[in-house]
């Protein structure tokens, strides 16, 4: 993913594929998941496309629909209609079964009943995983220029919260785990790549811009990026040389923030209180101690023996909430 995979020729998939098994140790591998877009999957060249990448490993797809709604798409610039967001999902999960479905909230002007439209026919369609966002106003991005001339006005603190407590309550009443703050998933579906990122393993990107993550002990690491320009990043691979960017060591401190911040997210598992102690050395029952029974107070998380998880009122503000806990 980081891109549209589902452009690539069912030649060039199979390639890059072949690539990753030719250079990396993948006999433990227990999960491929490609990215697409729902406008590429419709249709009889669609269909060819989803067989062949089956046929080349692929044993999940995950879907950037964002919304079932015309209206929805044409605001956020999508390439695909309704028609075709309901065609492209409905051939994946028809092909692999195993299917993530991408929806934003908290697009302007959108009906309450729409949201929950969205939902429900993610459900319908039989996605077994449902990642859902809100609407993020961009620096230096066309959204951001008209909500500065205030022709575009934000959903509000409180219409979000109200989306999502109804997005938490109707998946978890359909059979989803609602395993982390944006996620959820039918039993044992859990994005392995995803929660790869959430507990600091190890992730190599490659590709113009792919951010990798390099787990050198239990608490240190490096992290660095690819130049982003697609001519640049080609230039220096053809010519035999490193297209990395930048890179950085990442200390204890860095990484024990990382790991309060990640931890907080996964609202079934929480956060590790052990773990947190022994790879980091950061106690956070004594560091914190008036911050968690603040938080615990106000209803925003429950501290249980030696882990720390979100409740959902606290998850619809995971982030100030992580932000209370770190530093």
């Amino acid at each position: 993913g980081g891109g549209t995979p589902s452009l690539l020729s069912p030649d060039a998939l199979a390639r890059t594929l072949q690539a990753a098994h030719d250079h990396f140790d993948t006999s433990g591998l227990v999960e491929v998941t490609v990215e697409a877009n729902p406008e590429d999957l419709a249709g009889p060249e669609g269909a060819a496309w989803l067989r062949a990448a089956k046929s080349f490993g692929v044993t999940r797809l995950s879907l950037g629909v964002q919304s079932f709604f015309d209206e929805d798409l044409a605001f956020m610039n999508r390439a695909h209609d309704a028609v075709q967001a309901e065609a492209g999902t409905e051939a994946a999960v028809a092909t692999f079964g195993d299917v993530s479905v991408d929806l934003i909230f908290g697009v302007p002007d959108q009906p309450f009943e729409h949201w929950g439209a969205n939902l429900q026919k993610a459900v319908r369609l039989g996605a077994t995983h449902v990642s859902t966002y809100s609407l993020t106003v961009e620096d230096r991005t066309p959204l951001r220029k008209l909500v500065d001339l205030g022709r575009v006005v934000p959903e509000g603190d409180e219409a979000l919260r109200e989306r999502y407590l109804f997005t938490h309550d109707y998946l978890e009443a359909h059979g989803f785990e609602h395993y982390e703050v944006s996620s959820f998933a039918r039993p044992g579906r859990r994005s392995r790549h995803n929660e790869g990122y959430w507990t600091h393993q190890t992730v190599v990107g490659i590709g113009p811009s792919a951010h990798s993550f390099w787990r050198e002990t239990r608490s240190r690491g490096w992290r660095w990026a690819d130049v982003a320009h697609l001519g640049r990043w080609q230039g220096l691979v053809l010519a035999g040389e490193s297209p990395v960017d930048w890179r950085e060591p990442v200390g204890p401190d860095e990484l024990a923030d990382e790991a309060v911040l990640l931890g907080l997210r996964r609202l079934v598992d929480g956060l590790d209180l052990d773990r947190l102690e022994r790879d980091y050395g950061v106690d956070l029952l004594t560091d914190k101690r008036a911050e968690l029974a603040a938080l615990e107070g106000a209803g925003l998380l429950d501290v249980d023996g030696r882990r720390v998880r979100l409740t959902i009122e606290g998850a619809a503000v995971a982030d100030a909430v992580a932000l209370r806990l770190v530093g």
